[in-house]
């Protein structure tokens, strides 16, 4: 997806530039103008990307709104920007202000990490307190993004996200309120539950003893069912790669290989995997075994090693290429769980490719 891969360039560029950025205005320029120009709108064309755009509201003159989007002519979008510091947050918004006098329905608040769309879903020409949308460059979700392509230039519908945005504000909503009960669960639905097989009153102190209960539950009914589920699609990836692998080698290749790929080799991959996929698309994320390594390597090439795993001795190792190609460091672990506490040095050798 196009407009995936330009989303994580971009946070990328944003994670690497944040320290050095000490004003909005360079917030406007590293960060929310390259997220404009990844929508498709000219960022350099004065008629498609307004920037300081005059809105006059009452009896105040020269009042500026930060940014105009038009398509055909037409304000579709109106963004308002902060530090990225800041939070992308509505209250006592000049957004509010700009939106009343603008055509566009669609006001956007962001800080350049944090994209925050509005609309008038509740009163018409007033804009709601809250988004109906949000996308997060630094933790984007495949829903997100899939939702964002409806604000392209090439895809962009206005009948299409009318469609939606309701629905989209509610889901939000519902999903901030499970959340909510998860991490502290209200009387109403530990009566709910309780109810249905605790038949004796819920007194003060067992109300407190079935929150807790229900906490523990919920939490760990859904880290069981991820769980399941990444077991599930390790299994499949690896009866995949099994297959293909099966498919190149010559049958008598296959006969006298001695490259056994272990389960714990398999494991500690997928979790390298995780670990440079909050930088680079996992496409990106190659593996090669040999009799001595297991060796991860950026785009399938060897002279871009991320890191090695020694398994096949009595200590194991996890060797990181950080200081360079040819400068491995080995960290002794106890089992690929530890590799998560080496993720600095995954990304430092990732780093020096990019």
């Amino acid at each position: 997806m196009e407009l995936k891969l330009k989303l994580e360039q971009l946070h990328q560029r944003v994670n690497g530039l944040k320290d050095q950025i000490n004003t909005e205005e360079a917030t406007k320029n590293a960060f929310v103008m390259p997220f404009i120009q990844i929508l498709g709108y000219d960022i350099f064309n004065p008629t498609e990307v307004i920037p300081e755009h005059i809105c006059d509201i009452g009896t105040k003159k020269g009042e500026k709104i930060d940014y105009v989007i038009k398509k055909n002519g037409e304000p579709i979008l109106i963004f308002e920007c902060k530090h990225w510091k800041e939070k992308a947050d509505a209250h006592n918004s000049q957004l509010h202000r700009y939106y009343h006098v603008s055509k566009a329905r669609f006001g956007v608040l962001t800080n350049g990490t944090i994209y925050n769309f509005y609309m008038d879903l509740e009163k018409p020409n007033i804009m709601d307190e809250k988004p109906f949308f949000t996308i997060d460059i630094e933790d984007l979700k495949d829903s997100s993004i899939k939702i964002l392509e409806g604000f392209t230039k090439t895809e962009y519908s206005l009948e299409s996200i009318l469609d939606s945005a309701e629905g989209l504000k509610y889901i939000k909503a519902i999903r901030k309120e499970f959340e909510n009960e998860i991490e502290h669960p209200s009387d109403e639905l530990v009566k709910l539950l309780v109810n249905r097989f605790f038949n004796k009153p819920l007194t003060a102190n067992r109300m407190g003893t079935f929150k807790e209960y229900a906490k523990k539950a919920l939490t760990l009914s859904i880290n069981e069912s991820i769980s399941s589920r990444l077991k599930s699609a390790l299994s499949i990836n690896e009866t995949i790669e099994k297959t293909e692998e099966a498919k190149v080698m010559p049958i008598n290749e296959l006969a006298d290989n001695k490259i056994i790929t272990t389960e714990e080799e398999t494991e500690a991959f997928q979790i390298v995997k995780a670990i440079l996929r909050e930088r680079i698309p996992s496409s990106r994320i190659a593996a090669r075994d040999t009799q001595s390594y297991f060796g991860v390597l950026l785009d399938d090439n060897n002279r871009k090693p991320i890191c090695r795993f020694h398994f096949n001795t009595v200590n194991k190792y996890l060797e990181t290429f950080g200081k360079g190609k040819d400068a491995g460091e080995k960290f002794q672990i106890a089992s690929p769980d530890e590799i998560y506490d080496y993720r600095e040095q995954l990304h430092l050798a990732l780093d020096q490719y990019q």
